[in-house]
């Protein structure tokens, strides 16, 4: 491990064994008519699970769904309760609270070995608030807390943070996974270290290019962020997606670029349309401009062809954000030669959660991946070299 945190991995059975131990998982799964469309996130909380009940533990798991303001049927943990334990091939009981006289009785009759999934934590307004108070209760019917939820813990509410107040924490094996990853590669990676940055807004990944900017040996960027800085070079970009508050941010950062070791790679032409619809008739421009009637929409087949020789001399590659509109099959052809041509590559390959990954599981990629985070914005923040509170609350004092 890179950072000096508690793990559960170090734990014995015999530490384990009997005791009551509250698990932060990422049940936050895409639904689809009140049906899980897309399990992953389940999946990769299997490991951290079945060792606990491997060591014996009682295992009462905690987890949020969507972003309610009140309790809402429609976004209750009940049905991933019944797809966990399909996915564990044991009974996993619901209890429909999550503090509260029904929590308690349920825990006191747990045996060794049992999973109990507690309601939805955003249904009480104490969580976002990381108010004490909650805090408390929830740590109140355990030994200790496990993290393992890594695409919250860059948020610090009441089941990410403020319980380990009041319990011994620990990270859970995915976390520990996740900053394996992504931290090692930062710090550690095998060279050529190849970044594919895309996403459609300049404000939301220039943290990450400059973190990135001399630590990577060839940088991409695409998406729709391509052009803010096509317009900070004096580029015409039509109609298309861009920032004006960042063109400063984006001329600073090219800037930064010429002198840094890094090769940084642009897009050289562009999928274009004069209309953001499904049935747009789209044509290719190259070089840098856009006509005043057009929007890029994608990155066009020379910068697709480029994008894949970076990949395919790599050692290690690190992809976050798509290149194109991917809400729009048309729009996302360049987005999924990416990951095709990941999926090729020999390289030790990490998809950084979010849009990205979601593409590698639509295309069926998801196995030839070296790791693909499980948290889209947490995976953006801990890459931008910030702090996640979820797992500060980790660290160890006595190193």
């Amino acid at each position: 491990m890179v950072l000096t945190i508690h793990s559960l991995s170090n734990m014995t059975t015999a530490e384990l064994e009997g005791k009551r131990v509250l698990v932060r998982v990422d049940f936050n799964v895409p639904l689809e008519n009140g049906r899980i469309s897309d399990d992953s996130r389940l999946e990769a909380s299997l490991p951290t699970i079945q060792f606990l009940i491997d060591s014996h533990a009682k295992v009462i798991l905690i987890s949020h769904l969507g972003q309610p303001k009140a309790p809402s049927p429609e976004l209750s943990l009940q049905p991933i309760a019944e797809r966990l334990s399909g996915l564990l091939g044991r009974p996993v009981q619901f209890v429909a609270e999550s503090v509260g006289e029904l929590v308690e009785a349920a825990v006191s009759k747990m045996a060794n070995e049992d999973v109990l999934l507690l309601e939805n934590v955003r249904f009480h307004v104490g969580e976002t608030q990381n108010d004490p108070d909650y805090s408390r209760q929830l740590a109140s019917v355990a030994d200790l807390f496990v993290q393992d939820a890594f695409g919250t813990a860059h948020r610090a509410h009441a089941s990410t943070v403020g319980v380990s107040k009041y319990l011994p924490a620990y990270a859970g094996l995915l976390i520990e996974k996740e900053i394996e990853f992504l931290d090692g590669a930062i710090k550690s990676p095998k060279r050529p270290f190849v970044a594919i940055i895309g996403g459609s807004k300049v404000s939301g990944k220039l943290g990450v290019l400059r973190h990135l900017l001399g630590k990577v040996d060839v940088m991409v960027i695409g998406g729709a962020m391509t052009y803010t800085f096509l317009k900070a070079k004096g580029h015409s970009v039509g109609k298309s997606l861009w920032e004006p508050e960042k063109i400063g941010e984006a001329l600073a950062f090219l800037a930064d670029a010429k002198s840094s070791a890094t090769k940084v790679v642009f897009p050289v032409d562009h999928v274009v349309v004069t209309e953001l619809k499904p049935d747009a008739v789209s044509m290719i421009v190259d070089g840098g401009d856009i006509a005043d009637n057009q929007m890029g929409v994608d990155v066009g087949p020379k910068t697709v062809a480029l994008i894949e020789g970076e990949i395919y001399s790599a050692a290690t590659i690190l992809w976050n954000g798509p290149l194109g509109v991917v809400e729009i099959d048309a729009f996302s052809k360049g987005t999924f030669a990416v990951a095709n041509a990941l999926a090729q590559s020999d390289a030790l390959t990490i998809v950084g959660g979010g849009d990205s990954a979601a593409a590698i599981v639509k295309a069926g990629l998801a196995g030839d991946m070296t790791h693909i985070s499980t948290g889209g914005g947490a995976a953006l923040e801990f890459l931008e070299g910030k702090t996640l509170p979820g797992i500060a609350a980790l660290e160890r004092g006595d190193v």
